[in-house]
């Protein structure tokens, strides 16, 4: 595979990125933590220090908690109209839309995300989900019922109250927005506490949503460790919820292609061209236009995935190409893939996060469908095929949330996107993603010399 890992001389310029919010945003105010604490976030790309973040704690999240809670019993937002709500969230998109480039730097330098990606999909695909919610805002609604006896019945949909989101480091703006977005629409309030490895983003939407004119203690970011400010946020019982391609973004992505069944008439013709492809991805520095994997995410991930690589060579499985860290700083590991490889794998049966697909092959379409639900994920699977009639049976025997039919990764903000089994519970986007920050009440009253019921 092809290596760019230097900025000099090499036909792009690394710009140069300044990140504007260290602190925790409670209240409506970027603060301090309580303990005085911050924590190092580093550049992927070089293993450097980029900036010093407050770091939160449990004294932290209790303020978090108590100035939504706050919000939400005693201030506007959940009494604004669905149509006042609505209007400040499409304002606070304009401002992402004013802010792309900055966001999309924020998230290469903190994440490792390829620069020109963010431009062209997170970032304005968070604000596209922004607005589709903000759409949503005044259409939420309940029903009237038709009661059995004499009564009249309704539904209401409230808002459950404050909302806590743990938000993952893969996709720091885009999870963010996929909590964020239709809590805050359903009239919610929020304590969002990002990962420790890619704080800036969110400190830095938060300041936008201020901005926007969402009103104090609607929302509120606390970056923190897991099992700290995060343990805080799932256990406080204030919080009403708690919501918690193999290549693409460096297989750091919960639904890599990562495990690849090919019908056995194509597999070495297969085995060839994805040998042959991996051979020619290019990986660097996340900012040069010609790169296609940039850094795993920090040290941790970085060795993980090495470590994992290392136990599918030792459990028996054939090595076809990369599976070598590449370049002489940062966290790069070469594009890997894997044949002979047996379903009560390591490399099969984890989730390894990484940039490593594991290729198998079957002979029957029963078979595959046996092989592909072997697992305690179930995410989103994808299916190759020209027939319309084993479309349809793969479709409906595979036990995953999301199903793509010649494509992958299809996204829209209106298609509910969660998984089965072990791969959570509830959904995001669509109108499903809303429902679950709504709670239902029925109110019924008699009705007396009704004329009908």
């Amino acid at each position: 595979m092809a290596a760019a890992n230097g900025s000099g001389g090499k036909g792009f310029e690394v710009p140069k990125v300044e990140v504007r919010f260290t602190k925790l945003f409670i209240n409506g105010q970027f603060v301090d933590a309580v303990s005085g604490k911050t924590f190092e976030t580093r550049d992927p790309r070089t293993g450097e220090v980029i900036a010093n973040i407050a770091e939160g704690d449990k004294a932290d999240v209790d303020l978090a908690v108590k100035a939504a809670r706050e919000a939400f019993d005693n201030g506007p937002w959940p009494r604004m109209s669905g149509y006042e709500r609505g209007r400040i969230l499409y304002k606070f998109a304009d401002l992402i839309d004013q802010h792309v480039e900055e966001l999309a730097m924020l998230d290469t330098v903190d994440a490792g995300k390829l620069f020109l990606v963010g431009k062209v999909w997170d970032i304005p695909g968070a604000a596209h989900l922004l607005r589709y919610y903000a759409g949503a805002a005044d259409k939420i609604h309940g029903e009237t019922l038709k009661m059995a006896q004499r009564m009249h019945g309704y539904t209401l949909k409230e808002p459950v109250g404050v909302v806590g989101h743990i938000v993952p480091w893969n996709y720091p703006t885009t999870m963010f927005f996929f909590k964020v977005s239709p809590a805050l629409a359903a009239g919610c309030t929020v304590v969002v506490k990002p990962a420790e490895q890619t704080p800036l983003s969110a400190l830095f939407y938060a300041h936008l949503a201020r901005e926007a004119g969402v009103p104090d203690g609607v929302l509120n970011v606390v970056p923190g460790f897991g099992p700290t400010a995060g343990a805080a946020v799932a256990s406080h019982m204030a919080v009403k919820l708690v919501n918690f391609a193999t290549y693409t973004n460096k297989g750091e992505i919960c639904v890599a292609g990562s495990r690849v069944y090919v019908q056995e008439g194509i597999y070495d013709a297969f085995v060839k061209k994805a040998a042959e492809l991996a051979k020619k991805s290019v990986v660097g520095d996340p900012f040069n236009p010609r790169v296609n994997q940039g850094p795993q995410v920090d040290k941790d991930q970085y060795e993980k995935v090495l470590k994992y690589i290392d136990i599918g060579m030792r459990e028996g499985a054939t090595l076809v190409t990369g599976g070598k860290p590449c370049g002489d700083k940062g966290y790069y590991i070469e594009p890997t893939i894997f044949t002979d490889v047996k379903d009560d794998m390591s490399i099969v049966q984890d989730e390894i996060f990484g940039p490593v697909m594991a290729l198998m092959k079957f002979k029957t379409v029963e078979e595959v469908i046996q092989k592909a639900n072997n697992t305690r994920y179930g995410l989103a699977a994808g299916i190759v095929t020209k027939n319309i009639d084993i479309a349809n049976t793969v479709s409906r025997s595979i036990r995953a949330g999301a199903i793509w039919i010649n494509c992958y990764l299809a996204f829209d903000p209106d298609a509910p996107f969660g998984g089965y089994k072990m791969s959570g519970f509830g959904k995001d986007m669509g109108m499903d993603g809303l429902e679950k920050y709504l709670q239902t009440k029925t109110v019924v009253t008699p009705l007396y010399n009704t004329p009908w019921l």
